[in-house]
């Protein structure tokens, strides 16, 4: 299945070329940060589809993976 994955800011380097990934069934987002060599520490905050998501989260065909760094600031 197709997804969509979007990683800003400091984690732009492990963004999948032209955003789009080709994955099995029913994945994990967990599975595909993974899978891009995000290390999953760095994922702090982590939407599926514009809601908060989770790595637990299995994924559906079309669905789209945000995922941000945490940000400090003040």
């Amino acid at each position: 299945m197709r997804i969509w994955v979007k990683c800003y800011a400091t984690l732009r380097e492990y963004q999948p070329q032209n955003n789009v990934l080709e994955v099995a069934e029913g994945e994990r987002v967990e599975t595909v940060l993974q899978d891009i060599g995000l290390p999953q520490e760095a994922a702090k905050v982590v939407f599926v589809n514009n809601k908060h998501g989770s790595l637990e989260q299995m994924l559906h065909e079309g669905d789209k993976i945000a995922v941000f760094p945490a940000v400090g600031g003040g």
